[in-house]
């Protein structure tokens, strides 16, 4: 499907600019969602000002394993496949591991307990915006308040990125594979 805004062209008002230059990851072009995003530099802004890929509370791995799973089950192709270029491998996870992500049953691959855990919390969460009190006990046995905080964050964050993606129906960035490559 044809995007449904094209991205604001060079050159950017210097905010939109340094945002933009800030956000971008490193010999890439800027990321489309980026730029589509600067026909409102407040939200552009807004919505990245704190980020949550510097370091957390959590792994990159038990982040990566949230973002991408939140993404698969929203049918986020784009921010899916930024992040499965992009912080995949950094995380740890292999070709499986990802692939698996966006399967209606991520199970196969070996995964680990914490893993299973974070893969069953997005599901909850992207389903039902909750979770059951065994899967709250479940989460808050297996990671600090802190880390929970931040998982239930990621997830919420998430699924508002993968709305203007799916939305705006940003077109895969050259670099990224989509839900359907990956499982091949």
């Amino acid at each position: 499907m044809p995007a449904r805004l094209s991205p604001v062209a060079a050159p950017y008002d210097p905010l939109v600019a340094a945002q933009i230059e800030r956000l971008r990851p490193p010999g890439a072009l800027p990321l489309s969602l980026f730029t589509t995003l600067a026909h409102n530099p407040r939200v552009l802004s807004r919505l990245f000002a704190g980020g949550l890929l510097d370091a957390g509370s959590v792994t990159v791995r038990q982040r990566e394993l949230m973002i991408l799973r939140t993404c698969a089950q929203a049918g986020a192709d784009y921010e899916w496949g930024v992040h499965a270029a992009l912080f995949a491998g950094v995380a740890g996870l292999n070709a499986d591991q990802v692939a698996a992500t966006r399967r209606d049953n991520p199970l196969g691959p070996d995964w680990s307990e914490e893993d299973l855990l974070i893969l069953d919390t997005a599901d909850a969460l992207y389903a039902q915006g909750d979770l059951t009190d065994g899967q709250w006990a479940a989460l808050s046995a297996g990671f600090s308040a802190e880390q929970v905080v931040e998982l239930i964050a990621l997830a919420g964050y998430y699924r508002t990125i993968a709305l203007f993606c799916r939305t705006l129906r940003l077109p895969m960035e050259g670099f990224a594979g989509g839900m359907r490559e990956a499982a091949a």
